[in-house]
């Protein structure tokens, strides 16, 4: 039998007159995606390939948002141009959530840094180390990306750390980076870092509140572990 294209569908059953219709909450993630695929491959429609991309990652659109141009265009019908436009979408809806987070905000646990953090390193391919610097009210003054790469890959400059401290007239530091593997367990070298911070602080009179790994929707807090 002839495979139909989406404009040889009922009007209620494509993804672009559904969305107009009926409204976007209704489309399925495959119909939105098929919308930001425009097109489908041969003998295929945009929402076919939209499925078959999905099944690849197990419909899971935190594990598709982590994938790269290079590793979309491994998937027959998909090119740079469609491969691009898929990332660009995933990475809007990602900054949307960021924005909706609201700074300034205050720290009151490790669930409030996961969702400041969250937005920015939890889908990234490699590992980013990041610090949040908070006044005496736990209001945070500013967010400060330190690393790409790993505490092994990259060294983290402490004393890097500590300057920007004095300059924001900080009264507090929360480390927080994210494991690329999907585990939030803290390695050796994660749990010797934190030591070394945390001595460097006290130089200071510098708390370090905490301590928080991030793996896509999973953290682990050195602070609730009775780890600092």
């Amino acid at each position: 039998m002839e495979k139909l294209s989406i404009k040889d569908w009922y009007e209620d059953d494509r993804p672009r007159e559904k969305l107009l219709l009926k409204g976007k909450e209704h489309l399925s993630n495959a119909e939105l995606l098929a919308i930001v695929l425009r097109i489908g491959g041969k003998n295929e429609s945009a929402l076919e390939l939209a499925k078959r991309l999905l099944a690849t990652v197990d419909n899971d659109l935190q594990k598709l948002a982590q994938r790269t141009v290079v590793e979309l265009m491994q998937l027959k019908g998909i090119g740079e141009a469609k491969a691009i436009s898929l990332i660009s979408a995933l990475e809007l809806g990602k900054r949307r959530i960021h924005e909706e987070v609201g700074l300034p905000m205050y720290i009151k646990s490790a669930s409030d840094v996961m969702r400041v953090m969250a937005p920015k390193i939890s889908d990234l391919n490699v590992e980013e180390f990041w610090v949040l610097y908070v006044n005496n009210s736990n209001k945070i003054l500013m967010e400060y990306l330190v690393s790409r790469g790993g505490l092994t890959a990259t060294l983290v400059d402490i004393r890097l750390i500590i300057k920007h401290a004095v300059a924001l007239n900080a009264i507090g530091i929360v480390l927080c980076h994210n494991h690329p593997s999907g585990r939030v367990s803290p390695s050796t070298a994660d749990k010797q870092f934190t030591t070394k911070v945390k001595e460097a602080c006290k130089l200071l009179d510098l708390r370090l509140l905490d301590h928080v790994i991030v793996a896509e929707k999973l953290y682990f807090s050195f602070a609730d572990e009775g780890l600092l």
